[in-house]
């Protein structure tokens, strides 16, 4: 069919300027002359130049040798590129959090002559996506991946790891229903493996791909099996509303089963070296029944994985209705699945189609949308010709030149820094700049910038040094820009810019003149305002010792600073009534209960010193520890150091900690899953704060579940953070012993004594480990037998057996999924090698992932549930479709695809 003048050129013209078509799809030959267009005859795709998606790279022929009549036209020539380390394709005007299929397509064909198979990288955005390598000159190449687009657009970089010249043949987008692959998600993405999307049958029918496939998946035949019969029909096969794949019926009408056994065997291995054993693969097996069944006839059968049966019931798939069954493995050696017919089956097992993906963690994080965007337009406005491909602060090897950007472990990295120093700008400085919100150096100096400075460069609320010098740039100086160089917030580089002028001071007098102008517009007023400062810090530390002074005077005196307090030990025995009502007892000493002056209830932790030993090191520890402040850290009030007496005042919670409400069901109500994960995300994200926005990182030393304290509404705050600290002289990371409870010490920490971030990673992942099964770190088994929680935990596991080792007092309340990803994480925790256990960032990442889960499971339309507790299966209404994630894992590459007997 073709598409009517008026269509095609519309289409041809928002290609012309990088936008997707009236579809959505965005659809390049990569290598075509700029401005052509076609459309391909079988698709009725219209294919455009990749003109407007990317700047760099030549274009090329393919040899004639590799040519046929078989040939798609887009295949016919590649775009290579020479230059750079990481070139990039820029897809527009997408909607920032919707779901995209992506395909990058690659046929060498020994276009540059030189015979020899190249092997580079693919990245989407900052994250690795796969390696392109080549079986031989001769073999199409095509990767797919679904991806949540974090930003507006989304950028496919191909990267030169120094074993040939990265090119490419086409590039594809497609929108798809964020209903749709659920497994896809902000945090991670689904790559196809190997091309592993089949149609199982006729071996001689077509690919199967858009228009049939509306979101122009390319379903290949997966090829003659001699034990294998095929099944076709003719009726259209229908999805289920809540269908989350949306196979086409094409693909559905087409089936095979056993032909002499009541069996189908798949195994498959590590497709690459980058796949381990934490590592994970998705998979989807899809079912439909395409003949009527007699009353006396019965098809069913079991699904099997790695040997543990994940149906909870022998399946029959609908008729005439397409069914899916999805699962996530470990990327272990080898994983088998076994679809086998049960003893009351009179029919063999039948598969329609499937797909096989590894799921690819967003391990990357983006820079900040606004700024790589105003980063991509300053490119395009000056033509930077610098390495300004891609992402411009991730990855770090790959990182703009000219750019310093914030640490990724402190959040999204934001641009700090610019230096565009002698780069041939030329023209208006560009509105862009001011978009660029954390900006505190800007050079720009020595080009040919001119016209006017634009006021919004004053604006911007971080920068301390501009400098524009030794351009071409005229008329006034923004009286923004003044004021902020007289106070002394901004240092204000402006000379050899003839025609520019402001308080009466001319910038193209030379330097001495600049420099003079720069003492007096800068300089004395730099040296003013440090005095003035110095003054009103002198009188404010005057007031603040005569506030403090009538406060000890006078304790009740409601006027009192409520934070980073330094009481006196006759205070400490006024708020707590002498010390009569002791809350708890730890390795530092009791805690106290008492009141403030008005009324707030805190806890006091005293440590009694016969000597004076460390007191220094308290003090200064005590102090800073008053400033940190996070939602999920008890809040330090004060401190005490009166002589020999140390102490800590703390904010009181009123729920007391974790292990009271875990052990204590019969004064506790029993948590659910959800508000055990909420306490996890809590206890996670305060751990974080002080490993990542603490400068140096604040290690805890002591984390585990009675540190953990929750609020009336069960919010949980980590306590006792810094205390090993403040109540010993110790300043580095070597200890002289190791410091923290048994059954949560890090084995690494007590064999070195180094202690690191990953010490806690370790204790957090036992926390985990207590919060999922309600145990304690040391699991009786018998009367003289114990063992630590995690191998309990790792031995159920080990047989698939997860309902065994959940906390009894959450019924079955819980997704089985969610609850699996906790498992794999805590038991990744507590790696015996520290440099093996994730970051705290990584932990909350997969908590909230987790969160989703359960989420979802209450937002499911029609009935959800369990037969049994941690079945690994959930059944949503009458679709009849399993969905399972066990233990995490991949399945590896395989050619064509996996191993099926």
């Amino acid at each position: 069919m073709k598409l009517s003048v008026a269509v095609l050129l519309f289409s041809i013209l928002q290609y012309t300027s990088g936008q997707p078509d009236s579809r959505g799809f965005i659809s390049i030959d990569c290598g075509i002359p700029e401005n052509s267009s076609y459309q391909d005859l079988t698709s009725t795709i219209i294919y455009v130049s990749d003109h407007g998606f990317i700047s760099s790279g030549e274009n090329s022929n393919i040899s004639s040798d590799y040519i046929s009549p078989s040939l798609a036209q887009r295949y016919y020539n590649v775009r290579f590129f020479l230059d750079g380390t990481r070139n990039c394709y820029t897809l527009r005007s997408l909607v920032a959090g919707n779901k995209y299929f992506v395909r990058a397509a690659f046929y060498y064909a020994n276009y540059d002559g030189l015979n020899k198979l190249p092997v580079f990288d693919l990245y989407m955005g900052a994250t690795y996506w796969n390696e392109v390598k080549f079986r031989d000159a001769g073999s199409i190449n095509w990767m797919d991946i679904i991806v949540v687009a974090p930003a507006d657009y989304l950028q496919v970089c191909l990267v030169n790891k120094g074993t040939g010249t990265p090119f490419i043949s086409g590039l594809d987008l497609r929108p798809l229903k964020s209903t749709l692959y659920p497994e896809a998600n902000a945090s991670q993405s689904l790559v196809l493996i190997n091309a592993n999307r089949f149609n199982m049958g006729p071996t001689d029918k077509s690919v199967v791909r858009y228009p049939l496939d509306p979101h122009d998946r390319i379903w290949l035949t997966y090829g003659a099996i001699p034990t294998w019969n095929e099944a076709s029909a003719t009726s259209v096969v229908r999805n289920y509303l809540t269908d989350p794949y949306d196979v086409p019926s094409a693909v559905m009408q087409n089936a095979a089963t056993p032909s002499n056994s009541s069996i189908i065997n798949f195994s498959w291995g590590p497709s690459d070296q980058s796949v381990n054993i934490s590592s994970r693969y998705f998979f989807v097996f899809y079912f439909a029944e395409l003949q009527r069944v007699a009353s006396d006839e019965l098809r069913q059968f079991d699904i099997i994985v790695n040997n543990s049966t994940w149906n909870k019931k022998p399946y029959t798939p609908p008729y005439l209705f397409a069914d899916s069954f999805s699962g996530t493995v470990q990327g272990q050696a080898q994983n088998n699945i076994s679809l086998v017919a049960t003893k009351n089956a009179t029919l063999p097992p039948i598969l329609n189609a499937m797909e096989m993906y590894l799921v690819k963690p967003i391990d990357e994080i983006a820079t900040d949308p606004g700024d790589a965007r105003a980063m991509i337009a300053i490119q395009e406005a000056f033509g930077v010709s610098k390495n300004w491909m891609g992402d411009p602060c991730a990855p770090k090897a790959f990182a703009w030149e000219g750019l310093d950007c914030t640490d990724p472990s402190t959040g999204i990295p934001r641009i700090t820094a610019l230096n565009l120093s002698s780069s041939g700008l030329a023209g208006p400085i560009t509105t862009y700049f001011g978009d660029l919100k954390a900006l505190q150096y800007l050079d720009l100096s020595h080009n040919n910038l001119s016209g006017s400075i634009p006021n919004y460069l004053g604006q911007l609320p971080f920068l301390v040094f501009l400098d524009l010098s030794s351009n071409d740039l005229r008329g006034p100086i923004p009286y923004i820009l003044l004021q902020k160089s007289h106070n002394g917030t901004l240092s204000l580089r402006l000379g050899n810019n003839s025609n520019l002028f402001g308080n009466g001071t001319n910038y193209g007098s030379g330097p001495k003149k600049m420099n003079g102008a720069l003492l007096s517009v800068i300089i004395i007023p730099i040296v003013a305002a440090i005095a003035l400062f110095v003054i009103f810090t002198v009188l404010l530390l005057q007031t603040l010792k005569e506030k403090a002074r009538r406060r000890a005077a006078d304790p009740k005196d409601e006027t009192a600073l409520l934070e980073n307090r330094e009481f006196s030990y006759r205070e400490l025995k006024h708020i707590t009534n002498n010390f009569s009502l002791e809350i708890g007892k730890g390795g530092f000493g009791a805690v106290f209960l008492g009141y403030l002056e008005n009324g707030n209830p805190v806890a006091v932790k005293i440590r009694s010193e016969s000597s004076s030993q460390g007191g220094k090191e308290f003090l200064a520890e005590a102090q800073h520890l008053t400033r940190i402040h996070h939602k999920n850290l008890v809040s330090l009030i004060g401190y005490c150091k009166d002589k020999n007496h140390f102490a800590l005042v703390y904010e009181y919670m009123r729920e007391g900690n974790l292990q009271d409400h875990l052990r204590d069901t019969s004064t506790h109500k029993p948590l659910t899953w959800e508000q055990r994960l909420q306490i996890a995300l809590d206890a996670a994200q305060g751990l974080e704060y002080l490993h990542v926005a603490c400068k140096p990182a604040l290690i805890h030393r002591d984390v585990k579940s009675r540190n953990i304290l929750l609020t009336t509404d069960l919010g949980a705050k980590i306590a006792d953070f810094g205390l090993t600290k403040a109540f010993s002289d110790s300043e580095t990371h070597i200890t002289t012993e190791p410091a923290g409870t048994m059954g949560y010490l890090d084995p690494e920490y007590y064999r070195s004594y180094r202690i690191s971030e990953k010490s806690d990673v370790f204790s957090f992942g036992v926390v985990l480990l207590e919060l999922m099964t309600g145990h304690s770190p040391i699991v009786p088994i018998n009367d003289s037998v114990s063992i630590h929680i995690g191998e309990w935990v790792q031995q159920y596991l080990d047989q698939g057996s997860i309902d065994s080792i959940i906390d009894s007092s959450m019924g079955c309340d819980y997704d089985i999924n969610s609850v699996w990803k906790v498992a794999d994480l805590a038991l990744h925790c507590k790696q015996e090698v520290s440099r093996e256990r994730p970051t705290m960032t990584d932990v909350v990442a997969q908590i909230k992932e987790s969160m989703e889960l359960e989420a979802r499971r209450h937002d499911l339309q029609g009935t959800t549930y369990h037969d049994k507790c941690g079945d690994g299966l959930s059944y949503a209404g009458e679709r009849n479709a399993f969905e399972v994630e066990g233990s995490v894992g991949e399945i590896s590459e395989a050619s064509p695809g996996p191993a099926m007997r």
